[in-house]
C-alpha cells in the first residue's frame, strides 16, 4: 500500500511539474516558460486572383486554434508571441491530364506569408510560406466545391503554423 501511494504521488508531482513550467503539453507543444500572451493579426489577401471570403476565414481559424491548442491569451497589439500574415498566392490549374488532353483533375493552391515574432526567444521567430492545395474533380465547377476545399485547405495551413511555431520536434 505505501509503495502504491509513494508511486502516485511521484506520478502526480511530475505531471504537475510538467504542466505548470509551460515548457510542454500534452499537445506536443513547446511553448517557452513566461510566454503568456498572442496577438495575431489580419491575413490580408495580395494574391494576384482575390477570393473574397479566406482573409476573413484564415484569421479566424488561426485565433481558434492558437487559443485552443495552448494556454496563452489572445490579444490585440503587442504580445509575447506575434503572428502577423498575408495570403499571397490562390491559383485553380489542372493537376491530371487524361489522354485526350483535358484536365482530369483541377487543383486549388493557397499560400501565405507569415512573420512569427516571438519576444521571450528571438530565436524562435521565424518568417516562412506556407503553400497548401486540394485536388478537385474537373467535371465540377469550382464554385460548387469552392468554400469546402478552402476550409480544408485554411486549417491545414493554420496546423502547420502551429507545427513550426510551437512544435520543435
Amino acid at each position: 500500500m505505501k509503495c502504491s501511494r509513494l508511486y502516485f504521488c511521484l506520478l502526480l508531482l511530475g505531471f504537475l511539474s510538467l504542466s505548470s513550467c509551460g515548457i510542454y503539453s500534452f499537445t506536443g507543444a513547446s511553448i517557452p516558460a513566461g510566454t503568456k500572451t498572442i496577438s495575431i493579426g489580419f491575413f490580408k489577401n495580395k494574391a494576384p486572383s482575390v477570393q473574397p471570403t479566406i482573409s476573413q476565414l484564415l484569421t479566424d481559424n488561426m485565433k481558434s486554434y492558437f487559443v485552443a491548442q495552448s494556454n496563452l491569451n489572445l490579444v490585440e497589439g503587442i504580445a509575447d508571441v506575434e503572428i502577423t500574415g498575408d495570403i499571397i498566392g490562390y491559383s485553380v490549374n489542372p493537376s491530371a491530364i487524361q489522354g485526350n488532353d483535358k484536365a482530369a483533375l483541377n487543383r486549388l493552391s493557397v499560400t501565405i506569408q507569415v512573420r512569427f515574432v516571438n519576444r521571450i526567444n528571438e530565436k524562435l521567430s521565424f518568417s516562412q510560406s506556407f503553400s497548401r492545395f486540394r485536388d478537385y474533380d474537373a467535371k465540377l465547377n469550382l464554385m460548387a466545391v469552392e468554400s469546402e476545399l478552402i476550409e480544408q485547405i485554411c486549417k491545414e495551413l493554420v496546423e502547420d503554423v502551429y507545427q513550426k511555431a510551437f512544435v520543435n520536434w
